[in-house]
């Protein structure tokens, strides 16, 4: 019998470093079941959320695009599909998700890169599009995080990011936290014998900005939100900025890439 995911959600949220650790520690215990769980918890409408994610964003010939937090690939491979010339990177601090997605890899035009989205090694102003599935929640520092794609968007790239959405009153909030808390326990027994695996989705939403808050935190670092879309009651949010516009750089898909 495999061993019982142990790390509790409460001891590793506090700091970056804390929840660096703590991500690194329960996506790999989640990684061979993150697929089918991501259909679980959004009754099968993920998929159809990732698209529109890859449909919100501009048509361009050839962009430098990074997929944050890309765990087993799925919103990597669509870019690879709308951009066959461009060129992918998918990043992700977690070793057995980024085994899963490259070994589903059949791009040309598609690399896995072992980073910590606050700490991405893209040259600044190299890169035409960010994307991030459940990605800005997961952020040991969030406001470094946002402040680092900023800085390595071209001017005029557009970042989209799907991710549960923190309503703006104190009920709505505790009512959504209770639906994710229950929601997510369920699928940890079920799956981990350990409610705390999914219940970890609750708590990290807990601790993240509501959506105000956080588009006030995209304009104070130079990103303009364009649209939004929600979904499921508002508990998911599709948000798409842009990185205010100037001339553009060009940089070889090379630059900056291990």
């Amino acid at each position: 019998m495999a061993p019982r995911f142990a790390l509790r959600i409460g001891d590793h949220l506090d700091t970056p470093e804390k929840k660096r650790l703590y991500n690194e520690k329960v996506f790999a215990e989640i990684a061979p079941k993150y697929d089918f769980i991501t259909r679980a918890l959004s009754f099968r409408r993920d998929s159809s959320w990732k698209r529109d994610l890859i449909g919100a964003l501009p048509q361009l010939a050839a962009p430098l695009c990074v997929d944050l937090a890309c765990g087993t690939g799925a919103i990597t491979f669509l870019l690879a599909q709308k951009y066959p010339n461009g060129r992918i990177a998918g990043v992700d601090i977690t070793g057995p998700m980024l085994a899963l997605a490259s070994s589903r890899n059949t791009f040309p035009n598609v690399r896995f890169v072992n980073l910590d989205m606050g700490r991405l090694v893209f040259a600044p102003g190299s890169v035409d599009l960010v994307t991030g599935g459940y990605a800005l929640r997961n952020a040991p520092d969030l406001e470094s995080t946002i402040e680092e794609i900023r800085e390595v968007l071209k001017p005029g790239g557009v970042a989209a990011f799907l991710d549960f959405s923190r309503p703006g009153g104190r009920l709505a909030q505790r009512i959504e936290y209770w639906i994710l808390k229950l929601w997510g326990g369920f699928w940890g027994i079920l799956l981990h014998r350990n409610p705390e695996v999914y219940g970890y989705i609750a708590e990290s939403l807990a601790r993240f900005p509501d959506r105000l808050r956080l588009r006030c935190l995209f304009r104070e670092r130079g990103l303009t939100v364009v649209s939004s879309r929600r979904y499921f009651f508002g508990m998911t949010e599709l948000v798409v900025v842009r990185k205010q516009s100037t001339a553009a750089l060009q940089v070889p898909f090379s630059a900056g890439i291990p």
